[in-house]
């Protein structure tokens, strides 16, 4: 297992990069899948707006004004954070290399750091303002495509997804919290996928009716994204053994063409240091492996979502009903996780001596909602294409008679 890329780097090329401790394994293909899910994303809307389903939208916008107190205290507040953090990393950089997310998430900083730092990016801003101010600020128009809101709605998918993700993880492991809350909430690790999906698809949705962009099409466009960005960022949970592992795997591996670790895996050197210690290792973190192995399901998920994003891919041309493409993929979702569930370790529920998983009940009314609503927007499409033969056939007899 790899905690971060300095490891990766280390075991894989026999290079040793300090710096590349500060990379951790599963935020950096957190990171990758957010890109790889934009670029589909993205390619998705170009199409649709190509195919006259999605329309550009016009915005105002006010140039030429001088910078305001909001403009000059927003990036006072950003530069002080920058600051108050960057320099005590300076100052401690060994230490911050050991523990790079111990530092990022604690309270320490450099105050004067901060307060240099705030002053620098207020005096910028006061600056780029000035540069483009006019004597008497004008409104103009500005036209702004589908795909161009890429960027902020990946921002936003991002930022109430890790909220939505830490929410019902924390909900999941009430008495952890309790036990922790502070470390609990500012941890990375410990992020639960529904509730990152959940929580990012309202947020997504707000942003894009904000912006005029169809529902259906929005989502449909999405959908592939999705998969794919799942998919991807499972892979950082299969190379950093992040506890996101299946159950205990005893059973002698039946296939003889398939390799061990894929079979049954012990996870050494996993970032969340769980298991025995490993013989021969010295170090003071990283130094444990699972005993027994487990089955390694980030590796599973990894096949199946980048599979169901390639099948999704192919259809996205062929289902042409608004909709019914955001459907199929909550069905191939909660299909996928439901039974991931049944070897995945995880906390369960008891409701009348009925066991289940947050996650296998949350997979379970997607997959309902998502057959549900290929019906619906089905029906919903062929009631508008009754209307409008409705209509043609009114136009007709007026102009007969």
């Amino acid at each position: 297992m790899y905690p971060s890329l300095y490891y990766a780097f280390k075991d894989l090329f026999g290079l040793e990069l300090p710096f590349l401790k500060m990379i951790q394994m599963f935020g950096f293909f957190v990171a990758v899948a957010f890109i790889a899910a934009a670029y589909a994303f993205s390619k998705e809307l170009k199409r649709k707006e190509d195919e006259g389903l999605l329309k550009p939208t016009i915005n105002k916008v006010l140039k030429g004004k001088p910078a305001s107190a909001s403009d000059l205290i927003t990036s006072g507040i950003i530069g002080f954070l920058v600051g108050f953090k960057l320099l005590y990393i300076a100052l401690n950089f060994s230490a911050f290399l050991e523990d790079t997310q111990g530092f990022i998430l604690s309270t320490q900083g450099n105050l004067i750091g901060g307060f240099l730092v705030a002053i620098a990016f207020m005096y910028f801003k006061y600056r780029e303002k000035e540069k483009a101010k006019l004597t008497i600020p004008v409104w103009e128009e500005e036209i702004v495509h589908p795909h161009q809101q890429v960027g902020n709605i990946t921002l936003i998918a991002a930022f109430a997804g890790i909220v939505g993700a830490k929410i019902f993880h924390n909900l999941e492991n009430w008495q952890d919290f309790i036990a922790d809350p502070i470390g609990a909430l500012v941890s990375f690790s410990g992020l639960t996928m529904y509730g990152g999906l959940i929580l990012a698809s309202i947020a997504c949705i707000w942003y894009g009716k904000k912006h005029g962009i169809k529902v259906t099409h929005l989502i449909d466009s999405a959908a592939p994204s999705l998969m794919l960005g799942y998919g991807v960022g499972r892979i950082g949970c299969q190379l950093s053994g992040d506890g996101d592992w299946g159950i205990d795997n005893l059973k002698p591996n039946p296939f003889s063409w398939l390799p061990d670790w894929m079979w049954s895996y012990d996870y050494p050197h996993n970032v969340v240091s769980e298991g025995v210690l490993l013989p021969g290792c010295t170090g003071e973190k990283f130094c444990t492996h699972l005993v027994p192995s487990v089955y390694p399901t980030p590796f599973y998920e990894v096949v199946m979502c980048i599979t169901l994003f390639f099948i999704l891919w192919a259809l996205r041309k062929r289902i042409t009903t608004p909709g019914v493409m955001f459907c199929v993929y909550l069905i191939f979702n909660g299909i996928e996780r439901f039974f991931i569930e049944k070897i995945r370790i995880n906390t369960l529920y008891n409701v009348n001596g009925f066991a289940f998983t947050q996650a296998e009940l949350i997979s379970t009314i997607l997959f309902f909602i998502g057959v549900f609503g290929i019906w619906y927007f089905r029906r919903l499409e062929a009631g508008e294409r009754s209307m409008e033969k409705g209509d043609g056939r009114v136009e007709s007899g007026e102009r007969s008679l």
